[in-house]
């Protein structure tokens, strides 16, 4: 089974992702973690990035492509994947769409965590709030402020990947602002639908 969770930063995609994974037992697959180890493989694609890291660009989407696929054709991923972070415009959904085409594979689902942006904020301060208060430290980007800068970069660049997989008959909703374990319980019920009887 081949997974998509879609939502804005801070809905909780990399939580159910795990989730996910660890009672399909299918990889979670974050773009972020595949560079990394692309470019400590020192992969001809992991090189690429590299250098363009190095130089301090954005790395193109089509070395990003090229980690993806790399990366799915190892074994753990012969039973499917769960792509967290991935795609992030339409132009990358049609190269991902392309790939596993290549391939003779396809995305059974995408799961959208739907949120309120202004609890989604209060949630974040108060994240960062009992986490000081435990003597713990808050990542610089987990403020208000940050949160409403990836939001917009969100609903400029992501958001219309809603539409894109609405039309194509693949998007499911939850109530991404529901406890994480009741959210589970949604993704379990929509999981049930797409396994084969």
């Amino acid at each position: 089974m081949i997974l998509m969770l879609l939502g804005p930063p801070g809905a909780g995609k990399g939580t159910q992702s795990q989730l996910i994974s660890e009672k399909l037992g299918i990889p979670q697959l974050s773009t972020g973690d595949m560079l990394r180890a692309a470019v400590k493989a020192g992969t001809k694609v992991g090189l690429e990035a590299k250098k363009v890291m190095a130089e301090g660009g954005l790395v193109s989407d089509a070395i990003v492509i090229g980690i993806i696929a790399d990366r799915i054709s190892e074994p753990d991923c012969a039973k499917g994947f769960i792509l967290d972070g991935f795609p992030r415009t339409l132009a990358q959904a049609d190269a991902l769409d392309e790939l596993l085409k290549s391939k003779s594979r396809v995305i059974d689902c995408v799961i959208e965590l739907k949120v309120d942006d202004t609890q989604l904020v209060d949630r974040i301060e108060c994240r960062a709030r009992e986490t000081l208060a435990a003597g713990g430290t808050v990542r610089a980007d987990d403020n208000a402020e940050a949160l409403k800068t990836r939001l917009m970069a969100y609903y400029r660049e992501t958001a219309p990947l809603i539409g894109y997989y609405f039309a194509h008959k693949l998007l499911k909703t939850v109530d991404g602002m529901a406890p994480i374990d009741k959210v589970g319980v949604q993704i379990d019920g929509i999981l049930k639908e797409h396994q084969p009887a």
